[in-house]
């Protein structure tokens, strides 16, 4: 996977996008993890939003899409307030289907090296709180535990608890 190549997503690419969140939606819950998506969840007018507001990044090898992110310059919905210092990925996505061993945390480089890029100097992170599988990976990628945030319930839906994560560029 010499060859990965990454672009800014466009509006030909939405469908992809959908697919690739729904799969990976899938897979969580084939592994157990529940809560955090939920395939059907976002669709098509999701990633034009990001994509008018912030990033939203694709990536190919070998001439197929084997993964995809969104990068925001502001989350305060986790976050609260803060100073311009970080981006912060979200929805980091791999293809299981076409994508080699190790292609999470090629994307999860780029990313970081695009905050970068931007003069910025970290780059953060959340998932719910009960996916360790999924903060062990971040941590083990260099990204540290900064907090938790409480989310708002959706009307008939259990609370959520995310664990805020932050790595250094």
């Amino acid at each position: 996977m010499n060859d990965l190549r990454v672009r800014p997503a466009e509006e030909a690419d939405l469908s992809t996008l959908v697919r690739l969140r729904d799969e990976a939606a899938r897979w969580m819950l084939a592994r157990g993890v529940t809560g955090q998506w939920r395939p059907g969840e976002l669709g098509e007018d999701h990633f034009r939003r990001v994509m008018e507001r912030d990033e939203v990044w694709l990536a190919e090898s070998s001439g197929a899409v084997v993964g995809a992110w969104e990068l925001w310059w502001e989350d305060e919905s986790a976050w609260g307030p803060q100073p311009p210092v970080a981006g912060y990925v979200h929805r980091l996505m791999v293809d299981r289907a076409t994508a080699a061993p190790g292609t999470g945390r090629r994307l999860l480089e780029a990313a970081e090296a695009r905050v970068a890029a931007t003069g910025r100097t970290h780059a953060r992170l959340d998932c719910l709180t009960t996916n360790t599988p999924l903060t062990a990976y971040y941590r083990a990628a260099g990204y540290e535990v900064t907090g938790h945030k409480e989310a708002k319930p959706q009307p008939g839906a259990a609370p959520k608890s995310f664990t805020l994560l932050e790595k250094r560029l």
